[in-house]
């Protein structure tokens, strides 16, 4: 019907006029988009010096502890939270008001925020394993001890499949287990993830060749080919809304943390764009790390699943599969409607996610 109205409305004009009012639309696009970025990049919103104590470092990486957010007043123990290792770990702590780990904190819980950091000389060769058998087992193994005992663990987007496989090799660390938005199966929601990580992969060697790891510039196009119209989409957006409103710096605090993006080092690079993306090992049942198969139905703790409907970077098709991995007696499964971002840090993340996490961590 709304092709046919088209249709029509068309013949009634000429091809000149339909020309101009397709120049004049098209124009008014990019002219919005052009006011959009200029704003952002005009915008004085700044993220200040993170205001939470470090108590442990591991080359270039540091885990935060938000336990100082509560006063030290902390009854419910502590509890890891692992973010991605392609985006810095504020985005749970994105702001005061959009602050997972601060709100598991005002909650009686004593979040330890593990961030990555940026590769330096000790990550340079650093695969998964590396990150994993290593750096991340090491720091669970130190909260844990700090913690007096076995801790939850929170795992967000790629950093779900790392903690998971943390908890695979240390389970008597482990209290709980918690994936945010955490793909597992890579062709669960058809082949386009693995068609565009395809197509890139005959110009991985020759990129690692010239650089020691894979520069964000690259992991963003990557990331913005799955959704080619959302850059667009979100500028034009900010361009009408208010530059003093609290909507607006909300706008800027998100950007920058997508815009502060962390380089993949090569070995790492390899091991996700081609091992995950384009052979799909995970799923396969092909995927091991220190030559122990991380399948998921050897986890033996409680785990929450939380699948966000919208999410357009990790398809929901792909976190379920790993979900129906899972032993059905330990698995829980909660499917907020959110986005992949939105599910952490939109205006209605507490009641979509921040909430029934802590309900699932205070009955499971």
């Amino acid at each position: 019907m709304a092709a046919e109205s088209l249709r029509q409305e068309m013949s009634q004009h000429s091809n000149d006029v339909m020309g101009q009012a397709i120049d004049r639309a098209a124009f008014a696009q990019h002219s919005a988009l052009h006011d959009g970025i200029r704003r952002y990049q005009a915008h004085p919103y700044c993220r200040g010096e993170d205001d939470m104590p470090v108590i442990w470092q591991e080359g270039a990486s540091r885990i935060y502890d938000y336990g100082a957010e509560a006063g030290g007043d902390c009854p419910k123990g502590g509890i890891l939270l692992v973010p991605s290792l392609v985006n810095r770990g504020y985005i749970l702590d994105l702001n005061r008001k959009r602050s997972f780990a601060r709100f598991l904190a005002q909650n009686g819980y004593r979040p330890f925020l593990l961030d990555w950091g940026y590769p330096g000389a000790d990550e340079r060769d650093f695969g998964l394993d590396d990150f994993i058998a290593g750096r991340l087992v090491m720091a669970l193994q130190d909260m844990a001890e700090q913690n007096g005992g076995p801790l939850p663990v929170v795992g967000y987007c790629m950093g779900g499949v790392l903690a998971m496989a943390a908890c695979l090799l240390e389970p008597a660390q482990v209290s709980k287990l918690i994936l945010l938005a955490t793909p597992w199966d890579f062709m669960a929601a058809g082949p386009t993830q693995a068609r565009i990580a395809a197509a890139f992969a005959p110009t991985l060697p020759h990129m690692l060749s010239v650089h020691d790891e894979l520069p964000v510039d690259v992991l963003q196009t990557l990331f913005a080919s799955l959704d080619p119209f959302m850059i667009g989409e979100k500028f034009r957006r900010f361009a009408a809304m208010d530059p003093q409103s609290a909507r607006a710096e909300d706008f800027v605090a998100l950007e920058d943390w997508l815009n502060d993006g962390v380089p993949l080092t090569r070995n790492v690079a390899v091991d996700c764009l081609i091992g995950w993306y384009v052979e799909n090992r995970p799923a396969k049942g092909q995927w091991a790390i220190d030559d122990i198969p991380m399948t998921p139905a050897d986890v033996s703790c409680p785990t929450l699943v939380v699948i966000p409907e919208n999410d357009r970077i990790v398809p929901p098709e792909s976190a379920l599969a790993l979900y129906e991995k899972l032993d059905a007696g330990i698995r829980t499964a909660h499917r907020p409607s959110a986005g992949h971002i939105g599910m952490m840090v939109g205006s209605r993340a507490q009641s979509s996610t921040w909430q029934p996490v802590i309900d699932w961590l205070e009955n499971a």
